[in-house]
């Protein structure tokens, strides 16, 4: 562990992103504090996957991240899958006169399909943040600084306060740090419903086998079809299979102020109509009573910077994304691997340095962040045939989703940081000029 540096870091959100900077920093000795508005730490979902990129990322911020993912990860069942992503489907009858049973084709990588379920990745890497860092039941108010203009005042909805010499708001799509940081009437300020809205559900495994077989339910699928999409991957060792189906929706979500909203099984059934009577099965599987999460994101009005003065935001609160891609978690474990080197820095030593690390950090991030937002959003247009161009056109469809999910993949996370600390020392040197 490299030695103590003289600043302290808060980093506001207990979730993904907020925990694995956490470990990062304590990493590199950098004084952190963890305030969470949840009473523990945690993480909305059920399964998310990780891919090589996100991979690497963990390595970087700690092995001992990497250890824990390990301890919780579900890979594809099957040996001859070992290197599938997903196995890309076709979910409509008789499209094509195609054979269901089949792909359309698979996207691979040299890791293939990676899975935890949310609540157990949590529980693994919270063991690794010291417990008197984390401070509990915490919603964020404001942020100022002190008279001497030396630390950050941070005060809290229960009326309690607490200093720290930089923030790192890592407090998801409804981020009260992004509000402060680009103003609360900025069309930045709030995520904007994509009109995409999801089922989530977890059904045993040996339930799901009986219904789908066992190939497609013990491996990754994604079933592709008109104005949606639904796929599946195991999480828990395999007993569990965790699916996740987005519909298209041409209305506006009813209440801004809540993601999901109650739903029925009839619901989901008649969300995908038209797709084949497997499909229709799949969804006979989940409960009666289930929730609908509408599918906000950062698309339309992404932020025009990611951090003012000491104050920095990561993760969702930058670049909050649609799931599409499957890599929304991946990039906060990237945001935390390229903050915390940064920061980590050997020229970064004292507070006032803590604004030339975050401006580093926001060259370096914002680009491939908002990429994502909107590649999302492109690639669940391809998946539900709503591309422009396009359209059922299987060879371009195929073509253009492994380009996209190569760019995710291949990211050089080492050589982003390097291109991060060079533009890091330019600006610290300008500021010694000043």
């Amino acid at each position: 562990m490299a030695p103590e540096k003289d600043f302290e870091i808060a980093i506001i959100g207990g979730g993904i992103a907020g925990a694995t900077l956490a470990i990062a920093l304590k990493n590199h000795g950098i004084k952190c504090q963890i305030y969470e508005q949840g009473h523990a730490f945690s993480e909305i979902g059920a399964g998310v996957a990780f891919s090589p990129n996100s991979l690497s990322a963990m390595d970087v911020c700690d092995k001992n991240l990497r250890g824990a993912f390990e301890k919780v990860a579900t890979h594809n069942q099957w040996p001859s899958k070992k290197n599938v992503y997903f196995d890309v489907m076709d979910g409509t009858p008789d499209f094509y006169g195609r054979d269901q049973t089949e792909p359309i084709f698979t996207l691979e990588n040299e890791q293939g399909q990676n899975a935890v379920h949310r609540a157990h990745f949590m529980d693994e890497i919270s063991k690794l943040i010291p417990i008197e860092t984390c401070h509990f039941r915490k919603h964020l108010d404001s942020i100022a600084e002190d008279e001497k203009m030396e630390k950050l005042r941070l005060t809290f909805h229960d009326g309690t306060s607490a200093e720290a010499d930089g923030v790192v708001g890592c407090d998801g799509i409804k981020s009260r740090v992004r509000e402060i940081i680009v103003g609360e009437k900025h069309p930045s300020a709030k995520a904007k419903y994509t009109h995409m809205y999801g089922y989530r559900g977890v059904i045993p495994m040996e339930k799901a086998v009986d219904i789908i077989g066992e190939e497609r339910a013990t491996n990754s699928c994604v079933w592709i079809g008109p104005n949606a999409h639904i796929l599946s991957y195991p999480v828990d060792g395999g007993d569990t299979y965790n699916m996740f189906a987005a519909v298209c929706d041409t209305n506006e979500w009813p209440d801004e102020d809540h993601l999901t909203l109650p739903a029925k099984k009839e619901d989901a059934i008649k969300d995908f109509a038209n797709f084949a009577p497997a499909i229709k099965k799949k969804l006979t599987m989940v409960e009666d009573n289930l929730d609908r999460w509408a599918l906000f994101d950062l698309g339309d009005n992404p932020v025009p910077y990611m951090h003012k003065g000491r104050v920095a935001i990561m993760g969702d609160a930058a670049h909050a994304t649609t799931p599409h891609h499957g890599a929304g978690a991946g990039f906060c474990i990237e945001d935390s691997a390229l903050m915390s080197a940064i920061l980590g820095d050997e020229r970064v030593k004292k507070p006032a340095d803590v604004e030339a690390a975050f401006a580093a950090f926001d060259a370096s991030r914002r680009e491939r962040g908002q990429w994502l937002v909107q590649s999302s959003r492109r690639n669940s247009e391809l998946m539900d045939f709503r591309a422009k161009d396009v359209g059922r056109d299987l060879k371009k469809i195929e073509k253009e989703m492994k380009e996209r999910f190569g760019k995710i993949w291949n990211y050089d996370i080492n050589g982003a940081i390097n291109d991060a600390k060079g533009d890091l020392g330019k600006r610290l040197a300008k500021m010694s000029r000043a």
